[in-house]
């Protein structure tokens, strides 16, 4: 490994950690919806607790931009973060200055400390050197735990791990040996599977892909796009015609490349998205002009299995229909599956994360089947575009 981690900390009884963590989870009703975020912390403030360091976590909540949001304060997030870790947690109302410094010096070695949202200071987000002079001080040591949010060079993601010695909590490791195994240095073949709506958002994933992997299965709403482009008709699917030269040209960069490009063969159409909306499998040649595919068909299913049954790493990115209501999750379900049965026998690394791709995974059964499900949103999908994450990048630097 190319970066240091908690395996790399001794001695570390009565210093002060500071731990960047990613608490950015969904509240409703004051409570938090779902609390993966805060489970795949756990183990790092844990850790660092038993060994005796004091414990200070650093985190953002929401986009207050550089103002206190009473709505977006972490002290509505600590009780969550007691329940699940079984620790007393305490908090500070300000994440510098004198109510972080009173706090930290009431800490007993092992106590867990969260401060309040680094976001309500401007300096954060602008990466600003005093202001990460003023976070610094509070600690002896730096730990990111935060995959997520190592797309951004803020002053506690990136500049903290300049004036600190600087490691990869739990998470993070964990994260990026997936993701190393999943693009950085593959087993071969390596599939991905790419779905979503919009070919627009991912053009840059797309680019990136099909120079890196032996075959790209293009799902969701985007592959009417690519349809469309070979020049047949979608009826009254979501797609996104203006895009027809740019798909085109992707097509060109696989062929180039050397990447398969797997398109439906086959789909499920219905006049409209409901659930338990009146469907039918046609041919991708034969949809009707008044309906819309909503999943891919059976066909489409087996030719992507066997795709998968090829690989020995597959990388996924969004889900192949509208799995959010039935029936047009059976592709995405019966994939999953068969991704799962492939990991679990040793035959597959297969790594998942980015926009509802958890969701998915969740909705079909397989989170815990999967090599690695990561949480990290807009970070999983920049390291999928090949684009540099500074978070990630500053740690390598320190090794």
């Amino acid at each position: 490994m190319t970066f240091k981690t908690l395996d790399d900390l001794t001695d570390i009884a009565g210093k002060r950690v500071l731990v960047r963590v990613d608490l950015n989870v969904p509240v409703k009703d004051g409570q938090v919806t779902d609390a993966t975020r805060i489970e795949r912390v756990v183990p790092t403030i844990r850790e660092l607790s038993e060994k005796g360091a004091k414990v200070i976590l650093l985190a953002h909540f929401g986009r207050p931009k550089g103002e206190p949001v009473a709505d977006m304060s972490l002290s509505l997030i600590a009780p969550a973060v007691e329940d699940i870790l079984d620790q007393r947690v305490h908090f500070a109302a300000d994440c510098i200055g004198d109510k972080a410094v009173t706090a930290i010096a009431g800490m007993n070695d092992g106590d867990v400390l969260l401060l309040e949202n680094t976001r309500f200071h401007k300096g954060e987000e602008k990466n600003d050197a005093d202001f990460t002079k003023a976070l610094a001080a509070n600690g002896d040591i730096y730990v990111n735990d935060a995959f997520s949010a190592a797309h951004r060079a803020h002053s506690s993601t990136e500049g903290l791990a300049r004036l600190l010695p600087a490691y990869a909590g739990r998470t993070m490791q964990a994260e990026l040996e997936a993701l190393e195994k999943g693009l950085g240095n593959p087993k071969r073949p390596v599939v991905a599977i790419v779905g979503g709506a919009k070919v627009s958002t991912k053009i840059d994933l797309l680019m990136n892909l099909v120079k890196k992997v032996d075959a790209l299965v293009i799902g969701g709403g985007m592959a009417n796009t690519f349809i469309a482009a070979r020049g047949t008709n979608v009826g009254k699917s979501l797609c996104e015609h203006d895009l027809a030269e740019t798909a085109k040209q992707i097509m060109i960069e696989a062929a180039t490349a050397g990447c398969a490009i797997v398109l439906p063969v086959d789909g499920v159409v219905a006049r409209e998205f409901k659930a338990g909306a009146e469907n039918e499998v046609v041919d991708i040649e034969a949809i009707p002009a008044d309906a819309m595919v909503l999943d891919v068909g059976p066909k489409s299913i087996a030719a992507v299995n066997d795709w998968v049954s090829r690989a020995e790493t597959l990388v996924w990115n969004g889900p192949l229909g509208a799995f959010e209501i039935a029936p047009f999750d059976k592709a995405t379900v019966a994939v999953a599956k068969h991704a799962a049965a492939r990991t679990k026998s040793g035959a597959l690394v297969s790594v998942a994360g980015g926009g509802d791709t958890v969701s998915a995974m969740n909705h079909a059964g397989v989170a815990d089947d999967l090599t690695y499900v990561s949480t990290a949103g807009g970070a999983f999908l920049e390291w999928m575009e090949g684009k540099p994450l500074p978070g990630v990048d500053i740690l390598h630097q320190q090794k």
